[in-house]
């Protein structure tokens, strides 16, 4: 299980991050192990995209470190970075796909133009087309986002955050603005690609049945769609649920811990499961 010998993929020690003098992130603490997922909640503006890109070395700590596998990006170069950040798939909110180029060029990108994949040129078309069948827009190659619905192209956008085989992947909102069916499809996929490939998920939202599913179903590759953990003999990676308030990190713990808090803020957050 993560945590237990499980090697640390993400790390924040006392991090605090600020913008014109103003406190973004207040001294948070956390370790994320291989295979594990957390689910960050909290209101808007509580720090969480800036958490994300604090992870991605986006964003300098005012004081404490962020370590990513192991490797402290306080004290690495921007060449460095580079590589750290080609280990890592990144969501970012509303996708961020680019509207000049098309849906293979979006989700080649990655692939063209970090240069530590090290990936032939002569495959990068072969990857592009597994990734868009893994996220089912096979056939949306030579199309372009605007012929694209918001949800095809949040799906997109994840082929192209997996496109490298990251062993960390970042979501940011993945489902914020989708309809409850479309929603449901987006959080499906992020599911398949952390059970298929075992990556080390992050899953920035403010809908708590994203982190339900996220905690309590597997993907069945044979049959094609989720299920219940329970009904699934492989154990299931542990999802640990962290809140935060006005930059700090006030909660950090299972579903069954979230569910039970008292915290007023902390309840607003979640709803009992029957």
């Amino acid at each position: 299980m993560p945590g237990t010998g499980s090697p640390s993929v993400l790390r924040f020690e006392n991090v605090t991050v600020a913008f014109d003098g103003e406190e973004v992130l207040r001294d948070v603490s956390f370790e994320a192990f291989e295979g594990e997922s957390r689910v960050i909640l909290g209101a808007a503006g509580s720090g969480k995209t800036v958490l994300l890109k604090t992870a991605l070395g986006l964003v300098r700590p005012e004081s404490g470190r962020v370590l990513v596998f192991g490797k402290d990006l306080g004290v690495m170069r921007e060449t460095q970075l580079f590589e750290i950040r080609s280990r890592i798939g990144m969501l970012f909110q509303e996708s961020a796909l680019f509207d000049s180029l098309s849906i293979e060029q979006n989700v080649a990108y990655p692939l063209l133009n970090q240069k530590s994949i090290h990936c032939p040129p002569g495959e990068v078309h072969g990857r592009v087309e597994q990734a868009l069948e893994f996220v089912e827009l096979g056939d949306t190659l030579d199309k372009f986002p605007s012929e694209l619905s918001g949800g095809m192209r949040r799906r997109a956008a994840i082929a192209r955050a997996v496109v490298t085989a990251p062993p960390l992947v970042l979501y940011d909102s993945p489902s914020a603005g989708l309809d409850p069916i479309t929603a449901h499809t987006i959080m499906a996929l992020l599911i398949k690609e952390r059970d298929m490939a075992q990556t080390t998920t992050i899953l920035v939202t403010y809908r708590y049945q994203d982190g339900n599913l996220m905690a309590n179903f597997r993907y069945n590759s044979k049959q094609g769609r989720l299920e219940p953990a329970r009904q699934s003999a492989a154990p299931l990676p542990r999802t640990t649920f962290m809140v935060l308030r006005e930059g700090r990190l006030v909660f950090e713990g299972d579903q069954d811990r979230l569910e039970s808090s008292s915290d007023e803020y902390i309840s607003k957050f979640c709803k009992h499961r029957e």
